[in-house]
């Protein structure tokens, strides 16, 4: 396997990368990945970035795949199957690991990073360690959680203390499941969980498409 290690000339200047790229492969192939829904197929995709409904209003990747790291992954499933012993459909999911050429898109659209992680720095989804997600009913219909998804407003901060009790205790349900596996809240996306219990490195990895 031939391992390649870039380098990212950006504007300010040549800032080393720490991603490591594995040519030819996908993440199926390496040791370390999980594909969602090879681990729970009852996890529902609506993987956003690989369509053109997203703040971006354009398509970022090519297919609709949900990879993350293997103890993330595990995770993610004991969440899904944690809601469904509570009378609920389960997980569906926004957006998973996130190539970091991917993040360079977002934030040339919105260069914020309390909205998109600064690309110099990498997310937690270049890592393969964030998820975009939210709670489903038994017919699959996604639980009101005040906002959509990628709602670039105060409606959709956690601490935000407008909504109504039905909405809060779901948003509650989701962030209580999540932090129980070992993840932890963004202030400003009720969707974005990111784990805490390993950290690994920044990944360009790029899957397959079938």
């Amino acid at each position: 396997m031939r391992i390649l290690q870039l380098s990212l000339v950006l504007g300010l200047g040549l800032i080393a990368s720490s991603a490591t790229v594995y040519s030819g492969q996908t993440p199926a192939n390496q040791e370390g990945w999980i594909n969602v829904k090879n681990l729970e197929s009852g996890i529902a995709l609506d993987i956003r970035y690989a369509t053109t409904n997203n703040f971006m209003g354009e398509k970022i990747y090519d297919c609709a795949e949900c990879y993350l790291r293997t103890e993330v992954a595990q995770a993610i499933a004991r969440v899904h199957r944690a809601l469904k012993t509570k009378g609920y459909g389960g997980l569906k999911m926004y957006d998973c690991y996130r190539p970091h050429s991917a993040q360079w898109k977002l934030w040339k659209k919105v260069p914020n990073p309390q909205y998109v992680a600064d690309p110099r720095k990498g997310s937690m989804h270049n890592r393969g360690s964030a998820v975009d997600l939210t709670v489903v009913d038994q017919n699959g219909k996604e639980l009101d959680m005040g906002t959509g998804y990628d709602v670039f407003d105060k409606k959709a901060y956690i601490d935000y203390t407008g909504h109504p009790a039905t909405i809060n205790n779901n948003r509650k349900l989701l962030q209580e499941t999540m932090i129980a596996e070992g993840f932890r809240t963004t202030r400003t996306e009720w969707w974005h969980f990111s784990y805490t219990k390993k950290s690994y490195e920044i990944s360009d990895f790029q899957w397959e498409c079938k």
